[in-house]
């Protein structure tokens, strides 16, 4: 069936509404002995965890590798600047993208605006992947338009003087766990029954921003550094990996269901020098986070860096995501052979949407979206799958095609596993 924009949104609020019911109907039927479970780790915490088993469950399930009945969708940056929701609430508040960030409520709010207009199946955590680095004495601005700056960097390891072995998380960081907090508290209490994924950004990205390095200026400086200092640069990755580690932990501890490691600049480093200096911290983390949280899925993107998709999942990642560059089918054969070598399963795979396709002025349309969603899905599989895009939404895009996307990921995966 070929559904047009506008009944891609009228569909959109009946599926809504539907999932609502099924959730409801879902939390009803846990088993007494879940709920004894339950009752029992309430008792011992001295207060119940809101949204601890969030009733649509699709996004955990297929990170885990099991059979879902359609495949979960998400999108990165899925909160913010493409909702007309989002700039209203900015000006309502009178606040900056920075401020909005310290604030628990206004974090919440932004969090599940989209959860309240699209049929995702996950919630993500509003926040910014730099705030580890302000967070050990880096200052961070961001004009509008001009995106991140880092007005006073590293500049030589001298200036390592000013960055603590470690940080209190819960004193530098506490809001952000209020907000994991409150994000739960409101799913539950508005019935929205998605789990919520928690982030941070992986060591290389932050440590290439906190010397000096961006997206578009100065993007030799990451390399320069591991190349001039490389002592220094161990030192530094080293105390980014434990305040990561303490970071997501702290997220999982406060509530969140799933955790996402972004390594952002993966396209500023060469695959011998990520091998040498990324990767072990990105494998700390994923043992370290195994050991202290073994049922909890682990993500990670590492964009412009396909190479390392094997890698990641050689050191424990439940689901590696495949960027625009790359197409789901190669990716799977790639990580089947790597897990056959090791006497393992392959695990899981996101992505890789082409979000040029959900802007307001490309002249795409209902046509070009569900072609294009049909032919990842045929590459990806519906199972041991989450849908998302390749790289992030830019502010650009027109809600009603990221609502059809959203909608025609759940349709045809449905239809895909009905045939299987």
């Amino acid at each position: 069936m070929s559904l047009s924009i506008p009944q891609c949104e009228a569909y959109s609020v009946l599926k809504s509404n539907t999932l609502r019911s099924a959730k409801q109907s879902s939390s009803r039927r846990l088993s007494s002995r879940t709920l004894r479970v339950v009752a029992c780790l309430q008792s011992s915490a001295g207060s119940r965890t809101d949204n601890a088993e969030p009733a649509n469950d699709l996004i955990i399930r297929a990170a885990k590798g099991e059979r879902v009945e359609r495949t979960p969708v998400w999108l990165f940056r899925q909160a913010g600047r493409h909702l007309p929701e989002y700039t209203q609430y900015k000006k309502k508040t009178g606040k900056n993208f920075l401020e909005l960030l310290k604030d628990p409520k206004d974090v919440a709010e932004v969090t599940l605006q989209p959860i309240r207009r699209y049929n995702v199946d996950a919630a993500i955590l509003f926040s910014d992947i730099l705030v580890i680095a302000e967070a050990m004495n880096i200052d961070i601005e961001m004009p509008g338009g001009r995106g991140i700056l880092v007005p006073d960097p590293l500049r030589t390891p001298a200036a390592l003087s000013r960055v603590p072995e470690n940080v209190e998380i819960e004193k530098s960081l506490g809001h952000v766990l209020e907000a994991v907090k409150e994000i739960n508290r409101q799913i539950e209490a508005e019935g929205l029954g998605v789990p919520l994924i928690g982030f941070s950004a992986a060591p290389w990205t932050l440590m290439y921003y906190m010397v000096g390095g961006s997206s578009k200026k100065n993007t030799h400086f990451g390399l320069q550094w591991l190349s001039d200092y490389p002592y220094e640069s161990r030192d530094l990755l080293e105390r980014l990996t434990s305040v990561v580690i303490d970071y997501l932990d702290a997220q999982i501890k406060a509530g969140v269901h799933i955790v996402q490691v972004f390594e952002a600049m993966g396209e500023h480093i060469d695959e011998e020098n990520f091998v040498k200096y990324a990767l072990p911290c990105l494998e700390r983390i994923a043992s370290e986070l195994k050991a202290r949280h073994p049922t909890v899925p682990l993500m990670v993107f590492a964009r412009d860096a396909p190479y390392a998709l094997p890698m990641l999942q050689d050191v424990a990642y439940d689901v590696m995501t495949v960027d625009t560059t790359f197409d789901g089918r190669e990716a799977r054969n790639i990580l089947a052979t790597s897990a056959r070598k090791a006497g393992l399963m392959p695990k899981q795979l996101q992505g890789n949407f082409d979000p040029a396709l959900l802007q307001a002025d490309n002249g795409s349309g209902q046509v070009e979206i569900e072609s294009a969603v049909r032919e990842m899905l045929t590459l990806f599989g519906p199972q041991k799958y989450i849908a998302n895009l390749g790289s992030g939404l830019v502010g650009t895009e027109d809600p009603s095609k990221v609502a059809c996307f959203v909608d025609c990921v759940h349709n045809f995966s449905e239809e895909e596993v009905a045939c299987a």
